[in-house]
């Protein structure tokens, strides 16, 4: 979809900045400000039904999903040059995007369908734990659909191009937007509702992924020290 020019250049230049601006530091303050707000809210309490099942489809698909994306999106050019073409690094990405996609809109939706049709549960839920599990379920979505569309050019150059646009953002390149420009209107959105649930994160539940990527720092802290009752020490 071809967009104006200054509209593409916000959306798609200036736009992810702000989002990823927000994210950090909107979480910043609010773990100083708020940390007792800093949770994930669970509602196993209210009915455990539906939640193992779905919890485990949605985050193990989710997970899959977001390293596939680092990996395939930020992976330096030269490496992915050398380890196959852009028809595979395309042909791989469809696959594990779209298996896990799957998997995680499957668990998104029995998410959904416990939060909305237990009374108990709905009526414990804010307009943003609806909102959020809402926008995930779009996104992984417009995820899916992509894989179908991308089958249409296995050349891989849409890709690639897309693969540029990532890593430009990243990497702050000024003209980035006009990689997009004229793309599909699935990535464009797709790219764009990214960004957004990037920049509600910190004023709802979605704020605990952090706490998720700060327990890596329990693989390189020091051994707790227990003492027994005895008084002796391990």
């Amino acid at each position: 979809m071809t967009l104006p020019a200054p509209l593409n250049a916000f959306l798609f230049g200036l736009y992810p900045y702000i989002c990823l601006v927000v994210l950090l530091l909107g979480s910043l303050v609010r773990f100083d400000r708020e940390p007792y707000s800093w949770k994930s809210d669970s509602s196993q309490i209210l009915r455990n039904g539906q939640l193992k099942l779905g919890s485990n489809l949605f985050h193990y698909g989710v997970l899959m999903v977001i390293l596939g994306h680092f990996v395939g999106f930020l992976m330096p050019e030269p490496l992915v040059m050398w380890l196959m073409s852009p028809s595979q690094h395309q042909l791989l990405a469809m696959g594990v995007g779209g298996v896990s996609g799957v998997i995680a809109l499957v668990g998104a939706t029995l998410l959904i369908h416990r939060r909305l049709s237990d009374q108990r549960i709905r009526g414990n839920s804010r307009r943003w734990d609806i909102a959020v599990i809402a926008m995930l379920w779009l996104q992984l979505a417009l995820g899916v659909i992509t894989v179908p569309l991308s089958a249409q050019h296995m050349d891989g150059a849409m890709f690639e191009r897309l693969v540029a646009y990532v890593q430009g953002v990243v990497l702050l390149r000024g003209d980035n937007a006009q990689l997009v420009q004229g793309v599909p209107w699935v990535y464009q959105l797709h790219i764009l509702l990214g960004f957004t649930i990037f920049l509600v994160s910190p004023f709802t539940r979605m704020v605990h992924i952090w706490s998720g990527v700060g327990t890596l720092a329990y693989l390189v802290r020091p051994h707790q020290i227990v003492r027994k009752r005895g008084g002796s020490l391990n």
